[in-house]
């Protein structure tokens, strides 16, 4: 039986109540006075797991205020809907599937059935059918048309198929084995194809295709004009197999496309894009760091499965997290949610998560197609620290609006240089440090006043020197940048994600926003280049269709 949120309000259940209640009661609520007054405060509100900390006492928190949000998560049916994301039921509801993601990462002795066949086999062949063409690769058994070595990777796909693997592989770039330098290829904007092209030598490059249909518009062309550049490098149609391997769904069509069927690596319906890293999807990641870091990755990935679905909601970093963001989003009117890594190989991190919680709760419809009564996803944005610092930390620290944050740090450098580590750590937590204890007036005028100011000029100064404080923000402390840590990391922010859309009773797993726009790109498309076509319903996309083509008549 499919399993979907039932038609339930949140706004209705008690403990929704008890929350709006509270939060007028924590109006005046101070972080700097409940450091002051509770010495343990730390302790009381920081946790560890799969080898990662988290430090959420600088949240405008207290422990009746995470009772009472537990107590949302248990009325909601949170723990219900746990187990049937984990046992395979139907939780994609508009599409009839399941979300099976955490499956890719179960021991093979585990069962999970879907329309009652297991899983679990074919998730581990898939496995052995990377570990064989990795090793291949990594041992020059697999050769280019002119019998090179294969030295670049070029993985083709967009969204899912690209944000995830790219972040891993870069994050993990100390693990890379074997000389392989991994690449993507995304957006269609020819300028992207050429300057990727320009590093490359087509003897020793393999392109990697991922579509699970193998007709993504942006992908399927990429595709093509890398088939193209091939084949005007010397490549030929005959040894085309050695340098394209595809992951989709449609077979026939990447063979038809000349790749060899035993190089293609299958996509399930029940593996969203992105929560796909995990699978074939992963390719690119295992050809760089090598199948045990990728199996690595897997691991720390099930250990924060294993952590979710079995630790009582109070010590659950992903369900606090996620309560976290419901608190400030529905009842303290935050609108985003800054993401913030301390390390350079997490640069990409903003990236994935944006997608991953965006695309996923994104929704203004609850399982059964009524209305929300509330807000759903926030906006995830962010960068690395400490660039961030000098551009828009401004208005975490003054603007009017409040925005959450994680900040994301390792405690060791793979590239330590003289004590840059020490500041960059120190960076992260002076942060944080300040967006909980801000500035006041009277501290903002001794400052004035001890750098000998006269007194009219402190207080012409002092208004523009006061920063409010009591911002919430979470610290993620990672010993280093591991492929177990950063499996548990990821996994970490796929659960937060689904906590939150049970609670609000949307669909994580679908994405039909994303449809409109391809459907319409068609017409516009045709009208572009199709000088018989009729007019669009609107006069400013045919004004602008009439502006394009006028500057390409001639």
């Amino acid at each position: 039986m499919a399993y979907y949120q039932q038609p339930l309000d949140v706004t209705t259940l008690p403990a929704w109540q008890a929350l709006l209640k509270h939060r007028q009661d924590m109006q005046g609520f101070s972080m700097r006075e409940a450091f002051a007054d509770d010495a343990k405060r730390f302790e009381r509100f920081s946790m560890s797991t799969s080898g990662i900390f988290l430090d959420y006492s600088k949240n405008l928190l207290s422990t009746q205020t995470r009772d009472l949000l537990v107590g949302l998560a248990r009325e909601a049916g949170l723990q219900d809907a746990i187990e049937a994301l984990f046992n395979g039921e139907r939780v994609n509801a508009s599409e009839g599937r399941p979300a099976l993601h955490t499956a890719l990462r179960r021991p093979i002795g585990d069962c999970v059935r879907v329309d009652g066949v297991n899983v679990m086999p074919d998730v581990h062949r898939v496995l052995n059918q990377m570990t064989d063409i990795v090793g291949r690769i990594h041992s020059n058994l697999w050769r280019g048309y002119s019998e090179k070595a294969i030295t670049d990777v070029v993985n083709i796909g967009i969204g899912g198929s690209f944000l995830g693997p790219q972040l891993v592989s870069e994050a993990l770039l100390p693990f890379t084995q074997h000389g392989v330098r991994c690449h993507y290829l995304a957006n269609i904007d020819g300028s992207e194809f050429h300057e990727l092209a320009a590093k490359l030598n087509a003897e020793t490059t393999l392109f990697i295709v991922s579509s699970k249909s193998f007709g993504t518009l942006e992908t399927l062309k990429n595709a093509q004009a890398a088939r193209t550049w091939y084949l005007a490098r010397g490549g030929t149609e005959e040894k085309l197999y050695r340098h394209f391997i595809a992951v989709t769904s449609n077979n026939q069509a990447a063979i038809e496309f000349g790749i060899r069927e035993k190089n293609i690596f299958p996509m399930w319906d029940w593996v969203g894009g992105r929560y796909s890293l995990w699978s074939a999807i992963g390719l690119p990641i295992a050809l760089a760091i090598g199948m045990s870091n990728f199996k690595e990755l897997l691991s720390g990935a099930y250990s924060m499965d294993t952590h979710f679905r079995s630790t009582p909601f109070e010590k659950n970093m992903p369900v606090l997290l996620a309560l976290l963001g419901v608190w400030y989003g529905n009842f303290w009117g935050a609108q985003s949610h800054a993401i913030l890594p301390y390390d350079h190989y997490l640069r990409n991190i903003t990236k994935h998560l944006q997608q991953l919680d965006m695309e996923s709760n994104g929704k203004r419809v609850r399982q059964d197609g009524s209305p929300v009564s509330t807000d759903t996803g926030p906006v995830i944005w962010g960068g690395v620290g400490c660039n961030g610092q000098h551009a828009y930390h401004q208005l975490l620290h003054q603007g009017t609006q409040l925005i959450p944050a994680d900040f994301i740090v390792p405690v060791v450098s793979y590239n330590p240089v003289a004590d840059h580590h020490q500041w960059l750590y120190a960076n992260c937590l002076s942060q944080s440090q300040a967006l909980m204890l801000g500035k006041c007036r009277n501290e903002a005028e001794a400052e004035l006043r001890a750098k000998g100011l006269p007194e009219d000029e402190v207080q012409r100064l002092a208004p523009h020197k006061v920063i409010p404080g009591n911002r919430p923000s979470n610290t993620l402390v990672l010993e280093r940048i591991s492929p177990r840590r950063l499996g548990a990391l990821v996994a970490m922010y796929e659960h937060k994600v689904f906590v939150q859309s049970v609670i609000w009773g949307i669909n994580a797993f679908d994405q039909w926003g994303v449809e409109l726009g391809k459907e319409l790109g068609k017409g516009v498309y045709q009208r572009l280049t199709g000088w018989d076509q009729p007019p669009t319903e609107d006069a400013s996309t045919q004004g602008l269709i009439d502006f394009f083509r006028g500057r390409h008549r001639g």
